[in-house]
């Protein structure tokens, strides 16, 4: 009997900016303070794209480049590139698209997938699906987001959180048990209405008036947003450990969506996981929205042995949130 066919990770790739945004940078553009945002976030630092004409593709590209190198292939043998994002160089063509162009992809179909910090989780799983259906032999999965593109800077409920970069996988097939074993994914519309750009769509056209009225910008209502995402997360990282039989004990690594220090925890705590296993870099990267998971795989990725199992999950606006499970499948 033939062993089914599932999506394996084979290389990892990432890129953040050189540019640093420091908490005591913010302190003097708003009313903020370094232990305020610490506290409540876990953020020190994040990093900014600057530059003229640089855009989310620019930070596609070399993480895609490096993930080519790893595993000594090149742009041409990719089947298909993913872009998980919020913030596209254009409303069209897609990111992926261009990205495509840049890296001299010419082989590769590819779209945009906009789930907000649910970007990677949800184009990975569609990544996975393109895998095992056996059409496909290299997909490329990417999450990345210039949220400094969207952000108001004086406004210091949103500015204090969100940075930019953007982490790559490559998913290939594999017979010997390796890869994405399970997802599950959930979606609610409602909560919209709490973490939205209000402009900038067909709904609100640009305008001279949505401009003036900073329309174009992220807008959070922090508190209600919190609420859902540590319920949402922790909910369904829990649910998917009870679904295919697991404890915390089981997992090598809860790799989270890096929002706020304290919901990672509480994700954490009802996976009853001890907190050395969970991965994090908020303190140095901030929330760069469909960047923050493929970039922990990419910081940790010598500390990933093959066979372990690994927890991705995530929470970001829509709502959208989910969880999904890896069994590693290769050592660094």
């Amino acid at each position: 009997m033939t062993q089914k066919i599932s999506a394996a990770i084979t290389a990892i790739g990432g890129y953040v900016p050189n540019d640093k945004l420091t908490n005591f940078d913010l302190e003097k553009m708003v009313d903020t303070n370094d232990e305020w945002i610490r506290t409540r976030t876990g953020i020190e630092e994040r990093r900014i794209l600057k530059g003229e004409g640089k855009a989310t593709s620019d930070m596609v590209v070399p993480a895609v480049q490096e993930l080519l190198a790893k595993r000594g292939i090149t742009a041409e043998d990719i089947d298909c590139l993913i872009v998980g994002t919020v913030t596209p160089d254009m409303v069209f063509p897609s990111t992926a698209n261009i990205a495509c162009d840049k890296l001299g992809a010419k082989n590769a179909w590819g779209f945009d997938l906009a789930a907000a910090c649910s970007g990677f989780l949800y184009a990975l799983t569609i990544g996975a699906a393109l895998v095992e259906s056996g059409r496909y032999k290299k997909v490329v999965v990417a999450g990345a987001d210039k949220m400094s593109a969207i952000i108001d800077y004086t406004d210091r409920a949103t500015c204090i959180i969100f940075g930019d970069g953007c982490g790559a996988v490559l998913l290939e097939p594999d017979e010997e048990g390796f890869g994405v074993k399970d997802s599950i994914l959930r979606s609610d519309g409602s909560g919209g209405k709490y973490l939205h750009m209000k402009a900038g769509g067909s709904l609100k056209p640009a305008s001279v008036e949505t401009v003036t009225n900073k329309e174009h910008y992220a807008y959070q209502e922090g508190q209600a947003v919190f609420k859902f995402a540590v319920k949402g997360m922790a909910d369904v990282s829990a649910e998917l450990l009870e679904r295919n039989n697991l404890t915390g004990e089981d997992i090598a690594w809860l790799v989270p969506h890096q929002a706020n220090k304290r919901i990672i925890d509480a994700t954490a705590d009802r996976m009853g996981l001890s907190h050395d296993k969970v991965m994090l870099n908020i303190q140095r990267y901030g929330n760069t929205t469909a960047g923050t998971i493929p970039l922990c795989l990419w910081e940790w990725e010598k500390q990933l042995k093959k066979g372990d199992n690994i927890v991705l999950s995530a929470f970001g606006g829509g709502f959208t949130w989910g969880a999904t499970l890896i069994k590693w499948a290769y050592n660094s």
